[in-house]
């Protein structure tokens, strides 16, 4: 492709190409084509089971992944400005939509999180987290800029009333998600220690109380701190999934414990992959994961764009959390949460919303020229500006 466009092209497509982080692209390429081959290797046995046709979520998979992709581009094409205004509109959006599922939503297995819309559901909560990311992210550099900005007090307001949805839900490994995004912007942009400490305290305390409150949330854990009283079926499966898979694995579509494990094609398609793939690829696509996460980091660790720094290691932290909790989980190392796999599992809002979570990923990581506005103006310098991550000398 590189062929198609010279380094003096100007136009959109021009500069977006010679920009672009095109191995962070590749990569993620590379996980929305495995994502398509674990789907249709886990999903058939699931749809028979329920007497949908055979190939039912494989179909839907590839139908949301083509605009998924597109949205992605589309996305990384923003300027700071424009992923700003994006950002805020689908935050505003998503909250508004996390209020309507509580009257009219649909639930499922004890939760109420989604939208039943013509032809499919929409998962809201899944958007409100990248928004977030970006949001907080400017209103956080805002006031690092102009102390007298409130902007620490509208991200808190922000945060709480998204927490107070998810939790009415309820929805705790969201919230937790959402706890560890803010976190680490807190953390990038050089609060205090005892901020972090007190933040961390206040985490324990609503975890703790969630498991007095909660029965669905108490079950789960209750389930895996004392698995010899307790259904464990799901778990066991999958365990006999990477069992059987050892290191090379059964071979692509020869697995046979995934016949039995329920939700083989999303909560569990970690444990598929074990099973027909086996350790050495999991491990390959790990590293996948991890290049992505580190790769991004890399990309503006010399930035001077407070606003790049704080949103792209948010949405970083968003990322990998979401991968590491579905790891963990399958791997029995946490309690099961019904968390998918970025990229890997089934499922459309999720699979839309983590497009969009690289999208933005790849529009801050972008390079382009630095300018001595970008140097001089505090307003360029905490995102509105050149450098790492910007279009030009945009501003909000």
């Amino acid at each position: 492709m590189s062929n198609m466009f010279s380094r003096t092209d100007k136009t959109v497509w021009g500069r977006w190409w010679w920009t672009i982080d095109r191995r962070m692209l590749g990569v993620v390429i590379s996980l929305m084509v495995i994502g398509v081959l674990m789907v249709a290797a886990a999903s058939p046995p699931v749809a028979t089971r329920i007497g949908l046709p055979q190939f039912y979520f494989i179909t839907h998979h590839i139908m949301v992944l083509i605009p998924s992709f597109l949205v992605m581009v589309a996305i990384s094409l923003c300027d700071l400005r424009t992923l700003w205004r994006v950002s805020t509109i689908i935050l505003g959006a998503g909250l508004l939509a996390m209020l309507v599922v509580l009257l009219t939503g649909m639930e499922i297995k004890g939760a109420q999180r989604w939208l039943q819309l013509p032809g499919f559901s929409l998962q809201p909560s899944e958007f409100v987290k990248p928004a977030f990311a970006v949001v907080a992210a400017w209103f956080i550099s805002k006031q690092k800029d102009r102390p007298e900005f409130p902007g620490y007090m509208i991200t808190g307001g922000i945060f709480f009333v998204i927490i107070a949805l998810l939790l009415m839900q309820p929805d705790v490994g969201m919230s937790i998600v959402m706890f560890c995004v803010l976190c680490a912007e807190v953390f990038l942009a050089g609060f205090p220690i005892w901020i972090m400490i007190g933040a961390g305290a206040v985490g324990v305390g609503v975890f703790i109380a969630g498991y007095f409150t909660m029965a669905h949330m108490r079950t789960r854990i209750d389930r895996f701190l004392d698995p010899g009283h307790n259904d464990t079926f799901q778990i066991d499966k999958a365990m006999d999934a990477f069992r059987h898979g050892g290191l090379f694995g059964t071979g692509p579509g020869q697995g046979t414990v995934k016949l039995t494990i329920p939700d083989a094609h999303a909560d569990f398609v970690f444990a598929v992959a074990g099973e027909e793939l086996g350790f050495v690829f999991l491990g390959l696509l790990l590293l996948l994961f991890a290049y992505i996460i580190l790769r991004g980091l890399n990309r503006v660790m010399d930035s001077d764009n407070l606003f790049v720094i704080l949103a792209t290691g948010g949405l970083l932290v968003e990322f990998g959390i979401q991968a590491m909790v579905h790891i963990s989980s399958n791997l029995h190392l946490i309690p099961t949460k019904g968390m998918t796999l970025p990229f890997i599992s089934y499922g459309g809002s999720s699979l839309l919303a983590v497009s969009v979570t690289m999208g933005m990923v790849l529009a801050l990581t972008r390079r382009l020229p630095k300018t001595s506005i970008s140097r001089s103006s505090p307003a360029a310098r905490l995102g509105m500006g050149g450098g790492h991550g910007g279009t030009g000398l945009t501003q909000v």
